[in-house]
């Protein structure tokens, strides 16, 4: 038995061998070869970041919270990136990687520290997102300032081409041909609607993804230079005064971009701050003078803090829109099919937003409509009035929560309020 074991074994063996060098003499013979020989050299073997990135883009928009925010960067950053996706979800993750690692950090020490202050925790919280927001924001801001910046140099070179072969569309190629810079893809972008079948409709198509108006006016008139062809004005070429015209408005909006950076360099965080002082406010002037715990405890010291947040919360939201240099301008809404568009597809809730509805041809209905086209909004009628019913509902259910805890506050600290003894300044003495 066991020298037919042996024998077997090495037949087997045989036949292994035999197969093997069978199937290396047809691989060598086939595609797996080239195929091979492509991939050589082209593999990471180390660890490489950008694919780090990527891995974690993929991760990021499957957190429910994350999600938003990276959508929100991605759709700023593919008007930068026209039609490169990889570079569009490195910079997304890149972008929410350095605020999450900022962020992260800063919340596990908040919820450690005020682990016996809700309100306090909560504040901090609030003050830890709104922070991050404006961080995401002047990442991209800081993008969209290099490309213009770039528009410069870009411009200055497309003279130089032009003079040499006193053609459009020759002169972006070569300019564009730097891979390095984030203006190139523009550049490339702008050539190909150029030779397009149908420029006209690709350049109405541009208009609606350009980074900025400066992108939009050369594209246009780059469009009808190789169109219907160039012409001297006093002695110089209409095409390259326009130009000289576009770089000048850019050296003003930069020139404005940067103002507006230093004049309101942190006031988007400093607005905020004050919800920050709240707490730490109560507890010295409770400390030094004994008779405003009264205040602070009962329903006016929750009333005028709350105002506070308010106040402190409408002040960002202006700074922000003042600080607003346009950069980017898109929308990063989602306008085709936004909640609002899905709740009103339900027949009950389709139902009770048509009662509030004013009909078609009524004078009301064209009001609101006149309305939402003086503010170019993307708002349709129906939209609008699940808008003003969802408020109506979030309002009425908060002051009834408002009122309620008030209620309960001022009565705990009717019941609880002891016999004081005290002077103007100093501690209360309890009874």
């Amino acid at each position: 038995m066991i020298f037919y074991i042996m024998g077997g074994s090495a037949g087997l063996f045989i036949i292994i061998i035999f197969a093997y060098m069978m199937i290396s003499k047809k691989t060598q013979k086939s595609e797996y070869k080239r195929i091979q020989q492509l991939q050589k050299g082209t593999k990471e073997n180390k660890f490489s970041f950008e694919i780090l990135l990527q891995k974690l883009y993929l991760t990021y928009i499957k957190i429910p919270f994350i999600k938003r925010y990276a959508l929100k960067i991605r759709r700023r950053l593919e008007i930068i990136n026209i039609d490169d996706e990889y570079n569009t979800r490195k910079g997304t993750a890149r972008i929410l990687t350095r605020a999450l690692v900022f962020l992260l950090p800063l919340v596990a020490i908040t919820i450690m520290i005020t682990s016996s202050n809700y309100l306090l925790m909560f504040i901090l919280l609030i003050f830890e997102v709104f922070m991050i927001d404006t961080l995401i924001d002047g990442s991209v801001d800081k993008i969209d300032n290099k490309i213009l910046k770039e528009q410069i140099d870009f411009f200055s070179e497309i003279r130089h081409a032009y003079h040499e072969f006193n053609m459009v569309e020759e002169a972006i190629y070569q300019v564009s041909q730097d891979d390095e810079l984030e203006i190139s893809r523009q550049g490339e972008k702008i050539y190909e609607i150029l030779i397009s079948n149908d420029p006209e409709t690709e350049l109405e198509k541009y208009y609606d993804i350009a980074p900025n108006s400066f992108l939009k006016e050369f594209a246009g008139i780059s469009y009808l230079t190789k169109e219907f062809g160039d012409r001297k004005v006093d002695g110089a070429s209409l095409y390259l005064k326009n130009i000289n015209n576009i770089t000048q408005e850019m050296q003003l909006e930069i020139l404005k971009r940067d103002k507006l950076n230093y004049v309101f360099q942190s006031l988007s965080i400093i607005s905020i701050a004050p919800v920050l002082l709240l707490e730490p406010l109560k507890n010295w002037a409770i400390s030094n003078f004994s008779f405003v715990a009264s205040w602070y405890e009962g329903k006016p010291g929750m009333i005028v803090q709350i105002l506070i947040l308010i106040l402190t919360f409408a002040s960002y939201i202006l700074v922000r829109k003042l600080k607003d240099n346009g950069s980017t301008g898109i929308d990063t809404k989602n306008t085709e099919n936004p909640w609002q568009a899905k709740l009103y597809k339900k027949k009950p809730i389709k139902k009770v937003v048509d009662l509030f509805i004013p009909k078609k041809g009524t004078k009301e209905y064209r009001k609101v409509q006149q309305y939402l086209k003086d503010a170019a909004s993307h708002l349709k009628m129906e939209w609008l009035y699940i808008n003003r019913i969802t408020m109506a509902i979030i309002t009425f259910f908060a002051s009834i929560i408002l009122f309620s805890q008030m209620h309960v506050v001022a009565i705990n600290y009717i019941y609880t309020e002891p016999t004081t003894d005290y002077d103007i300044i100093g501690r209360t003495e309890r009874k």
